[in-house]
């Protein structure tokens, strides 16, 4: 399997996950893992709450006992 450095992520595979943005101020990141067929942006808060979107929509998580 390749794996392959790049200037804000890394390349593993079929799979290329990059940062796309951050705010050191604030606290959160967006990464994206993008694949041949498909691609999806994380976003993650300072307090670790993470977000899903595909296609510009956010997936909507299941609930989970919290």
């Amino acid at each position: 399997m390749i794996y392959e450095e790049i200037l804000y992520g890394f390349k593993y595979g079929a799979a290329e996950v990059t940062r796309l943005t951050s705010d050191d101020k604030k606290g959160w990141v967006v990464l994206q893992v993008k694949t041949p067929k498909t691609e999806i942006q994380i976003y993650v808060t300072k307090t670790g709450k993470v977000r899903i979107y595909k296609d510009g929509k956010e997936w909507i998580k299941e609930k989970d006992n919290e």
